[in-house]
């Protein structure tokens, strides 16, 4: 039976054996989980070590048979991630909607690899099914990479097409799969926009909410008819710590020298680790209200009420009163914005952040973790022209 999605759908019950035992093979996965667990060992040590961390981690999947029972095993290890990369986990809001039907979950996009995953985490801990995870194809470039997220119920975004006509037919497949997937009562997690918002400016593109209705052309659906049936909720992740701050802040600073941005072989997946692995501090997963018809009038609507609800449940942190404060009085800047008093603490653990950085990028560092505040005090025209930071 022809299956119209086989290249991008996540694996299936019946190919997790064999996806496993080319996982469990795989000599690269074995160093990066010791270079991980035990990171002070000698590099010599951890390679004598390869065989033993073959067979246990063989030994923990031997009775995985389905995508679920890979779930439940992944799930105890994110369990014990997070208990050391992040002080805790705050969810709300699941209980406004039923779990037996499937949602679209549209959320803001701040870590390549734990967005997804505090989704499904949340989830599973509420006894609620995990959701299809939308992913860029250029993260999927390492094969051990590729496999984990397709048994982790990913599916595959095609980005890397130029020709036009190849471009709207993968485009078309992807929105039919998410159509079906919803049919199925299957939940889909899809960021607001293509990439990460670097900058903390959280704002759903609108060219991703008129893909996920590319579906509806063949049925004469209205952009609204289209919609409503995948049942769309925004969901706001934050991070009080953001792993990836300076990466992010680098990147920003050369785009703006130099016009563009070139990252280096293998930089997305350095970022998806340093994601994963460091250090978090409280993460808030808060599920929103499911959009109403009004809402979803058009794609201007949607991305306004999206984007409207991401920041009403966006906490202000005392890192965000801390780095507007250093932007103030080390900076120069943003006067005009009131901040509240400052944890001592919390500025000493941010200035030791980006005391070894550039000017310009500690400035951008700053901004990202100010916009919580900027966001609520200053017209969006104006969050955008202060994008261009004081210093040089």
């Amino acid at each position: 039976m022809h299956d119209p999605f086989s290249d991008i759908r996540p694996y299936q019950d019946d190919e997790v054996v064999t996806v496993l035992d080319r996982i469990t093979g795989s000599m690269t996965l074995h160093r990066a989980l010791l270079k991980y667990r035990l990171p002070m060992l000698p590099h010599w040590l951890r390679e004598l070590m390869l065989p033993l961390a073959q067979w246990m981690l063989k030994r923990q999947l031997a009775d995985v048979r389905s995508v679920a029972g890979f779930q439940s095993w992944l799930g105890r290890w994110v369990g014990k991630l997070l208990d050391k990369t992040s002080g805790r986990v705050i969810v709300r809001g699941l209980e406004r909607m039923e779990p037996g039907q499937g949602h679209l979950w549209i959320s803001n996009h701040r870590d390549i690899a734990m967005d997804p995953t505090m989704i499904n985490y949340s989830l599973h801990q509420a006894g609620w099914p995990t959701s299809r995870i939308a992913i860029g194809d250029n993260l999927l470039g390492h094969p051990d990479v590729a496999d984990l997220m397709r048994l982790n119920k990913s599916f595959i975004v095609k980005r890397n097409i130029s020709n036009k006509r190849e471009k709207l037919a993968a485009l078309q497949q992807l929105s039919n799969y998410i159509r079906h997937s919803l049919d199925e009562s299957e939940s889909v997690w899809i960021a607001q926009r293509e990439g990460r918002a670097k900058d903390g400016i959280d704002e759903t593109d609108t060219a991703v909410l008129k893909m996920l209705t590319l579906h509806g052309r063949e049925r004469n659906e209205t952009f609204t008819e289209s919609m409503s049936r995948l049942r769309p909720v925004p969901v706001s992740i934050q991070y009080e710590w953001d792993p990836c701050d300076l990466m992010k802040g680098r990147e920003l600073v050369a785009r703006r020298k130099y016009g563009s941005y070139r990252k280096e072989e293998g930089e997305d997946t350095r970022s998806l680790l340093t994601g994963v692995t460091g250090r978090k501090g409280t993460i808030h997963v808060d599920f929103g209200t499911p959009l109403t018809l009004e809402e979803m009038a058009s794609p201007e609507n949607m991305a306004a009420a999206i984007d409207r609800q991401i920041l009403q449940m966006t906490e202000v942190l005392p890192v965000h009163y801390a780095a507007l404060d250093m932007l103030q009085k080390e900076f120069n800047t943003l006067h005009e914005v009131p901040v509240e008093p400052v944890d001592e603490l919390v500025r000493a653990e941010l200035r030791a952040r980006i005391e070894h950085e550039a000017r310009d990028v500690q400035e951008q560092v700053l901004r990202g973790y100010a916009m919580p505040i900027l966001r609520r005090q200053l017209p969006a025209a104006i969050i955008h022209e202060a994008e261009e930071p004081s210093s040089s």
